[in-house]
């Protein structure tokens, strides 16, 4: 279950998922929210319990609010995993994480201090105050930032929020580039925010006097990388996160993997490290320019 079904970056999961699934002869169902809705995860959740799913793994919207549904299942004997985002610990067998949270925001506040200065002005725009990856990334961020870039400064305490809607991001944007006259950078970090971001500052002409970076599919910012738009941004491969995924919930389901073990050899990815007995880290995050975005297809 991705956060919501329909947009690239969970498209892209989809498809390993079920390449991992292939691979392995089991049977593998995707599906989720039409919105990012933690509620509507649940109610799926319910009815997955109810089905005797040997395993089911979730990207959570909010990690307290689908706890309880997960700690059911749990009673239940199914296996679960968070992926992408991570639930309570307690809710969940494994965590699958894209890469560390460190690696992310360092990532990502050392392309903002490239391509702005080590003294730009800049807002974040997440997806919603309750995505747990997003607000754990932000924290790192600001953590690396008062060590690495301490005249950096985030105009705004509370980040923008974009709902995971590309219009209202690009709205937000338009709406930001005026509310705040002296801003040099915007972080949109969610697959669905920059690229809405990108429309914006398109519109607005200002991609020589604003630097926008966050986290996306390349597919969906290629246009923006050719117009000069936008120059770097970050992610990982969410075809092997996806993968990764399946091949974690199977393994954990069949009794190969249990919390505790420090790897774990996730087929045609091989061996991934494994933090604190229970987090399944992908590897390290990417950074697209206009260099190497044409070598990928997601």
């Amino acid at each position: 279950m991705p956060k919501l079904v329909g947009i690239p970056f969970f498209n892209a999961t989809e498809k390993g998922a079920k390449e991992a699934g292939a691979e392995l002869g089991v049977e593998v169902v995707y599906d989720g929210p039409t919105k990012n809705d933690v509620q509507l995860q649940a109610q799926m959740i319910e009815t997955w319990i109810a089905k005797g799913f040997d395993a089911i793994a979730v990207a959570p919207n909010d990690p307290d609010a689908i706890a309880p549904v997960l700690e059911k299942a749990r009673k239940r004997g199914i296996k679960v995993i968070a992926w992408d985002a991570d639930a309570q610990q307690g809710a969940r067998d494994f965590f699958v994480n894209q890469c560390t949270s460190t690696s992310v925001a360092q990532a990502l506040m050392d392309v903002m201090a490239e391509g702005a200065g080590q003294e730009a002005k800049y807002i974040i725009m997440t997806g919603s105050l309750t995505a747990a990856n997003q607000n754990i990334w932000m924290a790192e961020m600001e953590k690396y930032r008062q060590i690495k870039y301490p005249n950096m400064t985030n105009l705004s305490e509370t980040p923008k929020v974009s709902e995971e809607s590309a219009e209202l991001a690009t709205q937000v944007t338009a709406d930001s580039l005026k509310a705040y006259p002296d801003l040099q950078g915007i972080f949109a970090i969610t697959s669905v925010a920059l690229p809405g971001a990108a429309e914006a500052i398109r519109k607005a002409g200002v991609a020589d006097k604003v630097f926008l970076t966050g986290l996306t599919t390349p597919n969906d910012m290629k246009q923006y990388i050719a117009d000069g738009t936008v120059k770097k941004f970050v992610l990982w491969n969410p075809v092997d996160l996806g993968y990764l995924a399946v091949q974690v919930a199977v393994a954990s389901a069949k009794g190969d993997l249990a919390p505790g073990a420090s790897t774990f050899n996730a087929g045609r990815l091989g061996e991934r490290s494994i933090l604190n007995g229970d987090e399944v880290i992908l590897g390290d995050p990417i950074v697209f320019t206009k260099e190497n975005i044409g070598q990928y297809d997601f």
